[in-house]
């Protein structure tokens, strides 16, 4: 009787198991994509955090509460009908939610309400509005809590209006040609934004764009009843760049001096940052080449050059990312970023410009200065030292050089410091791991957790994701892959697979956070019965200059061979089907899709690239000469890399797919490589998105990846 109990038992337990893998969910691309309705809902819960000085708040749309950072307790500190009740609000003005709620002054009860186009601020304690901007709604906003001075753009003059609210307009010249406080250098060389306050908010730097000579783009808005013609300015590989000069505005004095930095003609100005007496500006200066940087400093009163305090040249480029830093505690020191050893290392400087110290080396690359803690005297960071796949957060001493692992020394961390850097809150992700977040000292490491999210995955059958390496085409160093498997996988069968390819610098595919940072796409694909695999070629970035920097002048080149070493380790796999290999990749990944269909048309048997570089001399003069040089000086590298030519070669199912209205990857690459199909007889498919630019928004996407998993399933399932 007990067996036949224990046999009915087992089979109970059996269909349990069987009913409970059925019961599973499938994925639909509305859950998986950013664009699709249910996205949200299936992203790892997470928490809004700032601080308050040293005093950890966490944001919600309802409220805020703060967080103590010994225990994790949570306390409310006020509501969003508090806020709306102490600023007056009425139905057709009120703050609408507190998930932007800031605290710009670390020993005031003061809370910063709005957006980059509107402020108040408001003291909760005496539960009242004490400052409000007076100019909602404007361009380029840039707000300085010290001063309370804002900068913006309206009808292309830049402004600025003091915290009293008086205004003073900056410009007179403005317009689609003459830029003002707004990024330049089409957002390379770390610039994301073109207005720059001293820190006491008495001063502002900011840039002036001349784009008249540069060439127009001819962007056509199909949208009205007769479409419109709407250019770009775009500076194409070779051909005349725009010129830009770099303004002061003293808030006092109501005068405007401009940095006397010479001829501005092929020349890129950029990290501009200040000294903390705001009575000098630092400025990184490059040639058109690339390969010559120099940091020189201004008299921020008068414009004039000081002196220049640094130069670094390269016989194939240097790329600066970041502003100089100066050190909270000596005002005479600062800390310099460069990868002049090879990878990028913090450097201490004096304001002659003597390097004192190098303050990190090593095999390794510094990926962000997160602050700096005030009483240690250290400077926080993130790293790869643990493993390339790895972010991991330190505390590195300034005198010693001494290093402290902030973290568990597992994943993907990324932090904010408290006001003095003495606290640290910590959100991290490892492969199985889909969020976490704790709260730690910066001097003795002693985390609190505030949340372990469940996976929201949990009801759904997931894939397998896979980790590994292989060597480059050398022979000597190592590319690590990702590899996304059906979840019912069986090594038995043979299953048709996808390289998804990137392979560009400033960019990697492959990391330690969750599902070894897979896309939502590959897992979509996974649960039709595919295989995806994704190698960072050489080329890709967080692994030092000559890794990034072996692609130089050739472009696709290297990567090509890379990626073939992936699909020779691809094609050992008893489980991959050979004879159903696809690639799919965007803008830099298009251009390797096309170049890998082309170059090696018996391999790869459909294809799908989007916006894709099809020649380099097409593409814009800051970063395509950073990596190309000009067609004139470069032209077996362009030759080489273009795909016009290539297009002969083409054998297997192919579709292009572009923004009708792309500016960044214009048109122009695409239609030419179709008129190249054209004459010599190939038969590319092509999709274009009307109204769209470089990447898809919103529903578009879902649509986007609909179509690219539909192509696959057409040509290569």
């Amino acid at each position: 009787m007990k067996i036949k109990l224990m046999v009915a038992a087992l089979a109970m337990m059996m269909t349990a198991t069987t009913m409970s893998a059925q019961d599973k969910k499938l994925f639909t691309l509305e859950d998986l994509n950013f664009g699709g309705n249910n996205y949200a809902n299936l992203r790892p819960q997470n928490m809004w955090l700032t601080w308050w000085g040293e005093q950890l708040i966490q944001q919600d749309v309802e409220a805020c509460y703060t967080i103590n950072t010994k225990t994790g307790k949570k306390t409310l500190l006020f509501t969003l009908d508090d806020i709306n009740k102490w600023a007056g609000s009425d139905d057709t003005k009120y703050v609408r939610h507190l998930m932007n709620a800031t605290f710009p002054y670390p020993n005031k009860p003061i809370v910063k309400l709005g957006n980059r186009k509107a402020v108040i601020l408001l003291d909760f304690k005496a539960k009242q509005v004490i400052w409000q901007d007076s100019i909602a709604g404007q361009q380029a906003y840039d707000w300085n809590a010290t001063s309370r001075a804002t900068a913006y753009v309206e009808n292309h003059q830049l402004y600025v209006v003091d915290g009293a609210g008086k205004k003073h307009q900056l410009s007179t010249d403005g317009s689609r040609e003459i830029v003002y406080g707004q990024s330049v250098h089409r957002n390379e060389f770390g610039i994301d934004k073109g207005t720059f306050w001293s820190p006491d908010g008495s001063k502002l730097a900011f840039y002036r764009m001349d784009q008249s000579m540069v060439t127009d783009y001819p962007q056509v808005d199909i949208f009205p009843r007769n479409a419109s013609y709407e250019p770009d300015k775009y500076p194409m590989a070779g051909m005349t760049s725009h010129k830009v000069t770099v303004g002061v505005f003293d808030v006092k004095s109501g005068k405007t001096v401009y940095l006397q930095a010479g001829d501005p003609t092929d020349r890129y100005f950029t990290n501009i940052s200040w000294a903390p007496d705001a009575q000098t500006v630092y400025m990184l200066e490059l040639n058109r080449k690339q390969n010559d940087c120099r940091l020189v400093s201004y008299d921020a009163n008068t414009g004039a050059k000081i002196a220049e305090l640094y130069r670094e040249t390269s016989e194939k480029y240097v790329e600066p990312q970041h502003p100089i830093e100066f050190l909270p505690w000596d005002a005479s020191k600062f800390v310099m970023q460069s990868q002049k050893d090879g990878y990028n290392h913090l450097y201490l400087m004096d304001k002659s410009g003597k390097q004192l110290k190098q303050i990190t080396s090593g095999k390794w690359v510094v990926m962000e200065v997160l602050g700096f803690n005030l009483t240690d005297k250290a400077v926080i960071i993130a790293s790869n030292e643990l493993s390339p796949l790895q972010r991991n957060l330190w505390a590195v001493n300034i005198s010693t050089g001494k290093r402290t692992l902030l973290d568990n020394g597992k994943g993907v961390h990324r932090g904010e410091l408290s006001a003095t850097g003495a606290l640290l809150f910590n959100k991290y992700q490892e492969p199985t791991v889909p969020n976490n977040i704790e709260v730690t000292s910066t001097h003795h490491p002693s985390p609190i957790t505030l949340l372990k999210a469940a996976d929201p995955w949990a009801a759904f059958e997931q894939p397998i994701y896979e980790n590994g390496s292989i060597k480059a085409a050398d022979g000597i160093t190592d590319l690590y892959y990702r590899m996304v498997k059906p979840h019912d996988f069986d090594p038995n069968k043979k299953y048709p697979t996808v390289v998804y390819v990137y392979g560009g610098p400033h960019a990697h595919n492959v990391d330690a956070s969750w599902h070894w940072a897979s896309r939502s796409w590959e897992t979509y694909m996974a649960q039709k019965g595919y295989i995806c695999f994704i190698i960072d070629n050489r080329g890709s970035e967080n692994r030092g200059r000559d890794f990034e920097q072996a692609t130089w002048h050739q472009l696709g080149q290297i990567e090509m061979q890379d990626q073939m070493k992936g699909v020779e380790f691809l094609k050992q796999q008893s489980y991959v089907d050979t004879n159903r290999l696809g690639v799919h990749g965007w803008s830099f990944g298009g251009f390797m899709t096309i170049s890998l269909m082309t170059n090696y048309p018996d391999v790869f048997k459909v294809g799908v690239a989007g916006g894709p570089v099809i020649d380099w001399k097409w593409y814009e003069v800051m970063y395509g000469e950073r990596y190309m040089g000009t067609p004139q000086d470069n032209p077996e590298g362009y030759a080489k890399s273009s795909l016009i030519s290539k297009a002969k070669n083409l054998k297997g199912k192919l579709q292009i797919i572009t923004g009708y209205n792309d500016n960044t990857v214009v048109p122009q690459h695409c239609l030419s490589f179709l008129d190249a199909c054209i004459k010599a007889g190939t038969q590319p498919d092509f999709f274009a998105y009307p109204g769209e630019e470089h990447n898809m928004r919103g529903h578009a996407s879902v649509h986007l990846h609909e179509r690219i998993t539909q192509y696959f399933e057409d040509y290569l399932k």
